[in-house]
């Protein structure tokens, strides 16, 4: 509302030619800024469900307000110069509100501004620390940012991050553990587990009830930058497929001595990261066994399939077929020792499947923000799916479904659920399930 009323002060009245001419001006600017965002969205295939509309106004305000402070600024008394630069980043606030409350990415006023203000993330330390924590018997794991070379798949990539706990640290030389790489979903950072997420705040208390023993957790990056929706395969968008498989795993072997077995690897991983998870291990049954997909498509998704194909393989139809998971799966033939966590979230009573039918009725609260505005297609009936042709290859696997949005805060309720599951899955010292 504040951001509205600055901006209404500063259209103001003024004179004639003010209000017949750069007013609309400066609104059809709004108007293109707004579709201008909407098209270069979903023409990269960025978000899998449509943004509410009200994000797309927000964005045109926005626009419209820096076009009211450019055109108008030279004529404009001082106030109103100074309410001017004040309607900016009031209304690119309220543009940001709107995208949270979209896909709930920052749950607390906290959590945004440790995100804008790069603060630490909770019990991080450096690399060089490391080495004098030995036989500290520290009370909670530790947090590193790390630098993984890509020697192998030349993907560039943001720092990623491990997580130790605090059995690791047991001793003169670091214990061979399981290791759990964790995924987040479009529009992503490394740390999102960890902020938005709450991961290793789960962990720590999981560990403090096992003697101080979980997996370590390497929180990686498959985009490279927060917009670029990989969906962790190669092709234009980059080798993410190639820096999880042949950067990432080799890495934690060598540097923190995770367990190089199949049988103590696991993939966790949120909407596109869910996605990325199921791959990941019906490709590569010989370096995963375990996966949780967490309301994830039923396969690499960038748009409709030829949408998929052209933007995520260079219009290569054979790589989509190399990346699908069903089809991963069928060629495979059985499987030994995989196992799987499908989670699916239900939408609250008052969401709506396209064309207007009501979902199922439910008094569980759903979050902040999130995908519910439409359904992606994709999605529904994905874990269903996935599952039953899993079983169809002798992939042990289970459906579990919560009442909620598409939303980090359901993410991270599921993460709580499964750990424990995971733990003993992937033969975790002291873990039973």
């Amino acid at each position: 509302m504040l951001a509205v009323v600055a901006l209404l002060v500063v259209i103001g009245w003024r004179n004639r030619r003010w209000r017949l001419l750069w007013v609309p001006v400066s609104v059809a600017v709004g108007a293109l800024g707004a579709l201008a965002a909407w098209i270069y969205m979903n023409s990269e295939g960025l978000a899998s469900d449509p943004a509410p509309f009200r994000l797309w106004i927000w964005i045109g305000v926005f626009a419209t307000s820096v076009a009211v402070a450019v055109i108008g600024f030279r004529g404009a008394r001082w106030w109103r110069r100074g309410v001017s630069l004040l309607a900016i980043p009031l209304t690119l606030l309220a543009a940001l509100v709107a995208l949270n409350t979209w896909v709930g990415y920052y749950p607390t006023v906290q959590a945004a501004w440790g995100a804008i203000s790069a603060g630490p993330l909770p019990n991080e330390v450096n690399m060089s620390d490391l080495a004098g924590l030995r036989n500290s018997n520290p009370s909670t794991g530790k947090l590193v940012e790390v630098d993984i070379p890509a020697d192998a798949s030349g993907f560039k990539h943001r720092g990623e991050y491990v997580y130790l706990p605090p059995a690791w640290f047991a001793g003169d030389t670091p214990p061979r553990l399981p290791v759990v790489m964790m995924i987040a979903g479009e529009f992503n950072t490394p740390a999102d587990w960890v902020r938005t997420g709450n991961a290793t705040q789960m962990i720590d208390d999981y560990a403090k009830s096992h003697g101080g023993q979980t997996p370590i957790f390497v929180f990686v990056d498959v985009a490279g930058s927060f917009n670029n929706d990989t969906e962790c395969v190669n092709g234009p968008r980059g080798n993410a497929a190639d820096h999880l498989t042949e950067d990432v795993r080799p890495y934690m072997v060598s540097e923190f001595n995770g367990s190089p077995d199949p049988a103590n690897w696991a993939v966790v991983g949120w909407s596109m990261g869910g996605t990325c998870a199921v791959d990941l291990t019906v490709m590569h049954p010989d370096l995963f066994s375990t996966f949780v997909d967490i309301a994830g498509d039923h396969g690499p998704t960038a748009g409709n399939k030829q949408q998929t194909i052209d933007r995520l393989y260079g219009g290569d139809a054979a790589r989509w077929d190399a990346f699908d998971p069903r089809t991963v799966m069928a060629k495979h033939g059985p499987y030994t020792g995989v196992t799987g966590w499908f989670e699916d979230a239900i939408p609250p009573a008052d969401s709506k499947k396209p064309g207007g039918a009501k979902r199922p009725t439910a008094d569980t609260p759903t979050g902040i923000g999130g995908h519910d505005d439409v359904t992606d297609d994709d999605r529904d009936g994905a874990a269903q799916d996935l599952c039953a042709a899993a079983q169809q290859v002798q992939i042990s696997c289970s459906i579990h479904q919560m009442i909620s949005g598409h939303t980090w805060q359901f993410a991270s309720r599921t993460f709580s659920d499964a750990l424990p599951w995971l733990a003993a899955q992937i033969r975790t010292p002291g873990s039973t399930g």
